[in-house]
């Protein structure tokens, strides 16, 4: 009998074992996939192994449990170049105590469901890319001990309901667009302090409330007033680079963070409370003509603010805002308002797909096609002539992170302008039928890859192609170095450079839906049996997303532009292995001269093919910048009608028959 207890008992342990290992909350599991979804560009695939079929997240990469394996407690995932938005479901990590997602390249807005966090204790989303206000939902989380936003976009006054936080020891927004003064405390706290009381119900919701802070970084933002007093006891860097009222720090010229705020309007006076009194005791003493002539001059007030009441709420109503899916769920039930952010786009021009349509003979006119985007020529209405992108989407696939990264991406594409970069004219957004385009100036010539490996090799002289490799240089150089943030071509090849009618070059980033699109198809569960290989191999081709990546294929660039033979072929596999053995020697060097050309500059081969060895180092640290990579091919290499000359009889002879 007694065999039979021990058992049953250690039957019903280890039942009792296994229901508490298998109980992991399957929200947790769900709201952490959902943040991998948001995720668009994994270069460093740390995400590979977050498997939403998995119902332990507990050896996920960056994840850390509790001892007993029922919770995620922590998130750290930093340094690892992931763009993408910050999920709101990640609220459904209930127990979450340390959110750590530093140096990424997340774009969007902090959600405000990150109040719900009650337990967390560290918030770490320092040098991003995130853009919109701090929640003032942040307030809600008494347990927080660090807060780190910097080196981002965010925008908005700071929330006085940070002090709230008493156990905030550091608080780090440097390096942002935060306005307005730095709150110190409520109005009602400062009228107890002066009548000497001291009300319990009276709430400090200013950083004064926080008295446990003891490292603060609001550095170069765009504050205004003065420093409270309670924060006087940090050193001035603390406060450096905005435009506050002190002598002691570096501050930015007041004009550019606005008015200055009105030191009247920052706490109430002993005075004004005073005048309140004697309005009270005059309001018993008025006659009554004097009360009924107040009554009907308040009721239409009344009246007057109803009105604008209503006008408002019309016009908030017909303000654009698009009601799409957030995350679509099976039963297509769970959607969520998404405003477009007319800020973001106001400056961009928005084309009809009707208007389209016409400039487009029907959308009949097409010059390209790719499983991602169908490019169309077109020509608008007394204007240019135009190549429109229509992205290959299906409207059931297209989610509010897509609609984000579109307004995002057009917003980025819209702000350059320089001659060799081709130009968004602007976007078409429209919902029935469900339409996303890109409208950029059309480049007549084609792609330089269709004249390298398919074109007439004349059309390309030496003095051209060393023409065309100034003008791709030039236009890196502005990318890299003139634009803040810079801007890098996702994949930088002789497919992303266009060439107009005079054979000027101009790059075209039309292949950074590839990644997201593709993502898009595997996240609704419709991409093919290949698809996580598919996804692989993309996002191993999404190298060039950096400035060295984009350094590395100006190089690859550079070898193809001047042999003429395309940078990897399947029977001799990779260019520049082939290349290797000729560049750094002068006797062999033009041996990957294009066999095509009768003519080519001896100095300016040499020259090529340093900044090609430059160009493709193994140690990234030691590429030089597009800077120095242009003043050395603008300084060494001659262009000038005198060359050509000089190299072609031909030209020449045409010189002669137009004389």
């Amino acid at each position: 009998m007694r065999p039979y207890i021990c058992f049953l008992i250690m039957f019903l342990a280890s039942g009792v074992l296994f229901v508490t290992c298998s109980s992991f909350p399957p929200k947790e599991v769900w709201a952490l996939t959902t943040f991998k979804e948001a995720i668009y560009e994994d270069p460093h695939l740390v995400l590979s192994n977050w498997n939403a079929l998995d119902a332990d997240p507990c050896g996920w990469f960056g994840i850390t449990c509790n001892k007993e394996r029922q919770h995620v407690i922590k998130i750290n995932i930093s340094g690892s170049s992931l763009k993408g938005f910050l999920a709101p479901e990640m609220s459904q990590v209930t127990y979450l105590q340390e959110l750590t997602l530093r140096k990424n390249n997340l774009i969007g807005t902090i959600p405000k469901e990150f109040g719900m966090l009650k337990f967390l204790k560290v918030l770490d989303l320092g040098m991003n890319q995130l853009t919109g206000p701090i929640p003032t939902e942040l307030g809600n989380l008494t347990s927080l001990v660090k807060i780190n936003l910097q080196s981002n976009g965010l925008s908005g006054s700071l929330p006085a309901e940070l002090g709230n936080l008493r156990n905030l020891s550091e608080l780090i927004l440097n390096r942002n667009k935060l306005q307005g003064p730095v709150p110190a405390e409520n109005n009602a706290s400062f009228v107890a302090k002066i009548h000497g009381t001291n009300d319990s119900r009276t709430s400090v919701t200013g950083l004064c409330g926080a008295s446990q802070l003891k490292v603060v970084d609001l550095s170069y933002n765009f504050l205004v007033g003065s420093i409270p007093k309670c924060l006087e006891y940090l050193p001035s860097s603390s406060f450096q680079g905005n435009c506050l009222q002190e002598k002691n720090a570096k501050q930015r010229p007041i004009r550019q963070c606005g008015p200055q705020p009105s030191t009247s309007h920052q706490a109430p006076s002993l005075k004004h409370h005073s005048f309140k009194d004697a309005a009270k005791h005059q309001k018993a003493s008025k006659p009554a003509w004097l009360l009924a002539l107040e009554i009907a001059t308040g009721i239409m007030a009344g009246s007057l603010f109803l009105v604008a009441i209503l006008t408002a709420f019309q016009r908030c109503r017909s303000r654009p805002a698009i009601i799409i899916p957030w995350k679509k769920s099976g039963s297509e039930k769970e959607h969520l308002m998404l405003y477009v952010d007319s800020e973001l786009l106001k400056d961009v021009t928005k084309f009809g797909r009707q208007e389209l349509e016409v400039s487009c003979e029907d959308f009949s006119n097409i010059i390209g096609s790719s499983p991602d985007s169908i490019v169309y020529k077109g020509t608008m209405r007394g204007g240019p002539e135009i190549a429109v992108i229509s992205l290959c989407i299906k409207e059931q696939h297209w989610t509010g992170y897509l609609e984000l990264y579109f307004q995002r991406e057009v917003a980025d594409l819209a702000r350059l302008n320089h001659e060799n970069v081709g130009k968004l004219l602007g976007y078409c957004r429209e919902s029935s039928p469900f339409t996303r385009m890109l409208v950029f100036e059309y480049a007549s010539n084609g792609t330089l890859y269709e004249h390298l490996h398919y074109g007439e090799g004349s059309q390309l002289s030496w003095t051209r192609r060393m023409r065309i490799i100034l003008g791709i240089a030039r236009g890196l150089k502005y990318l890299h170095a003139e634009l803040e943030p810079p801007f890098t071509i996702s994949e930088l090849s002789s497919s992303s450079v266009y060439l107009t009618e005079d054979f000027s070059p101009k790059l075209v980033d039309f292949e950074s839906w590839k990644m997201i699109l593709t993502r898009s198809e595997k996240n609704s569960g419709s991409i093919s049996n290949n698809g996580p290989a598919c996804l692989l191999l993309n996002s191993l081709e999404k190298r060039h997303l950096d400035i060295q990546g984009n350094i590395h294929s100006f190089g690859i660039l550079l070898l193809e532009i001047v042999s003429g033979k395309p940078p990897y072929c399947k029977d001799k596999g990779c260019l520049i292995d082939w290349a290797r053995d000729y560049l750094e020697l002068p006797e062999v060097m033009s041996y990957i001269v294009d066999p095509e050309l009768k003519h080519f500059g001896y100095d300016d081969l040499k020259v090529i093919c340093e900044v090609i060895s430059l160009c493709t180092h193994t140690d990234s640290s030691k590429r030089p910048s597009m800077k120095e990579i242009s003043l050395m091919l603008e300084s060494k290499i001659d262009t000038s009608v005198a060359i050509e000359l000089k190299s072609s009889s031909l030209a020449w002879a045409e010189l002669a028959l137009s004389s």
